[in-house]
């Protein structure tokens, strides 16, 4: 029998979010090492905050909100609060309600800024690296190599001459139609008129070159040293934290 195809949505809703997240999901666990850590970071937070004024973000919900930025790779702060207005699988795992209104991006931005002064960021670091070791997941005689390539918010048709000798294109001088077809280019004449750190590179042959940040790591897990060369930048610089 077919369904009936109803456009009027019901007003009510029994179910919350955490009933619509499945059992085995990942964040599930990832949610319940957060909260841990976060227990300990209580104190510090009273340390940021005034005991007057208006409430701002609670620095649990923020810190939440940046790890699902990192774990889906949402490029923007604007972007996550879009994700945080439908996806109830960001909300339930930030903390909001159905109806709970979500933040203004720049507010988001201010108050995120506040927490990476403060060197929140380590510390919550430095709590799951704990909650690994506590588990005995840590062995100082294990050796991990990486070598990948992160790629960078910029486009390749940023990616032009050094010495600037190309004539602009005829059409529109904004985003103008580029043809590299044939066109030898190279981190030696090229760079990147928007992100000169980023550099074209692939991660090996047969696949497309990228504008990315080209890191090779290596780290030795429980004593907490590594080396890193060339230019290794995470994504999550751009939004205030340090560099490599």
């Amino acid at each position: 029998m077919r369904g009936t195809d109803k456009q009027q949505s019901g007003m009510f809703s029994e179910l919350s979010p955490e009933e619509r997240v499945p059992e085995k999901h990942p964040l599930r666990a990832i949610r319940r090492m957060t909260d841990e850590v976060l227990k300990g970071l209580w104190a510090k937070f009273n340390e940021l905050y005034s005991i007057t004024g208006r409430p701002s973000i609670a620095p649990e919900k923020l810190l939440r909100a940046l790890l699902l930025q990192i774990l889906y790779t949402v490029r923007s702060e604007r972007l996550l609060m879009e994700q945080l207005q439908y996806n109830l699988l960001f909300r339930w795992f930030v903390g909001l309600n159905m109806d709970e209104p979500v933040w203004v991006a720049t507010v988001f931005s201010k108050n995120r800024d506040r927490l990476l002064e403060g060197e929140i960021a380590s510390l919550f670091f430095a709590g799951v690296l704990e909650q690994a070791r506590s588990a005995d997941l840590l062995s100082d005689e294990h050796f991990s190599v990486d070598g990948r390539l992160i790629e960078a918010w910029a486009g390749q048709k940023s990616f032009q001459r050094k010495d600037r000798s190309e004539k602009p294109p005829p059409d529109d001088a904004g985003n103008p139609t580029v043809d590299f077809h044939g066109e030898k280019r190279s981190n030696e004449t090229h760079e990147s008129t928007t992100d000169a750190d980023a550099r074209l590179a692939r991660k090996s042959g047969g696949h497309e070159a990228k504008l990315a940040y080209c890191g090779n790591v290596l780290m030795r897990t429980g004593t907490a040293w590594w080396w890193t060369r060339s230019y290794c930048r995470p994504m999550a610089q751009r939004n205030g934290m340090r560099r490599c």
